[in-house]
């Protein structure tokens, strides 16, 4: 990783958080409007979608697919959350399910990271935000997203990503202004819907990273240590059903069970009676069971109890 690379990772991690700091500044201080706080959800919405459905399950797992025109709306929202670029993404994801918790995993919270309670921090710190500055976009993208790279318009959104950060940030201050007649009011959208949104955006993706390896449940027989975590369920739209994302990677759907809430699985098959999703991938009951382990079993070991398990690193990268 470069450092402009690495500077630019600093910034985008960086001035969300100040921006957050001042905003509960200004909330306590009743500085926000009820207009602030939902364009602060529309704009998480979209943006996560555009993470949950676009990035992650269209893009690199292709659980589903879609017309090219819906595509690239899903690419465009995607780099709004500011996780880099669409094809440095994807390949880091299809990397990290390559060598899922081994060496290679970009962002594994168990592997080289010692033992003991201070290498279960390092490791937690390390998945959550470390490997921004070490791992990050440097994935092989000819090897991991070749088929984004072979595609021109993908190729384009995907070099586009800075000016698309910017369109993240205009959408709420334009909102902002033209709903309040204001740039004051146009500067508080900004700050909540563009500054403050892609905070909670990040930390809760980047939690998927780091927290649904540690803590939480599992069922099915995987050789890495995903789990599910349930209260990031709703924030996450449906992520953090993150072993059962693991033990099938293709599902649309990461919540398998009635009471496992996937929004992102619903807006799929919302998608799909709309015509807007096609060849949608699902797992049959049967195949799960086929796959089932120890049922509501916890988290395979606690990183500061024990060393890392070796498994295999020969996964399929889908």
């Amino acid at each position: 990783m470069s450092r402009l690379e690495r500077n630019a990772n600093m910034t985008a991690a960086i001035l969300p958080f100040l921006a957050f700091v001042a905003a509960i500044v200004l909330l306590w201080n009743t500085a926000v409007s009820g207009r602030d706080l939902v364009i602060l959800g529309g704009m998480y919405f979209l943006t996560a979608v555009g993470v949950t459905v676009g990035y992650h399950r269209l893009f690199t797992h292709r659980a589903f697919d879609a017309p090219r025109p819906v595509r690239y709306v899903f690419a465009v929202l995607g780099s709004m959350a500011v996780q880099g670029p669409l094809i440095d993404w994807v390949a880091d994801h299809r990397k990290h399910h390559a060598f899922t918790d081994t060496e290679g995993d970009p962002h594994s919270p168990h592997h080289d990271h010692g033992e003991g309670l201070k290498g279960a921090l390092e490791g937690l710190w390390y998945a959550h935000m470390g490997w921004l500055f070490v791992t990050q976009g440097t994935s092989e993208k000819r090897r991991f997203a070749r088929d984004l790279l072979e595609d021109r318009g993908m190729r384009r959104i995907s070099r586009a990503f800075p000016w698309l950060v910017l369109l993240g940030l205009a959408i709420p201050f334009a909102l902002g202004l033209g709903l309040s007649g204001s740039i004051a009011g146009g500067l508080t959208a900004l700050l909540w819907g563009g500054f403050v949104r892609i905070f909670m955006v990040h930390h809760i993706t980047w939690s998927v990273n780091s927290v649904c390896h540690f803590f939480g449940r599992r069922r099915f027989d995987t050789d890495d240590f995903s789990t599910n975590v349930f209260w990031l369920a709703l924030p996450s739209l449906g992520e953090s059903w993150h072993h059962n994302h693991h033990a099938f990677p293709r599902s649309a759907r990461h919540g398998l069970r009635w009471w496992e809430v996937d929004p992102s699985g619903l807006i799929i098959l919302g998608m799909k009676k709309l015509g807007l999703a096609r060849n949608v991938v699902l797992v049959s009951r049967e195949r799960q069971i086929e796959r089932s382990g120890s049922t509501g079993s916890s988290a395979p070991r606690q990183a500061w109890k024990s060393p890392a398990r070796s498994v295999a690193s020969s996964k399929p990268s889908s």
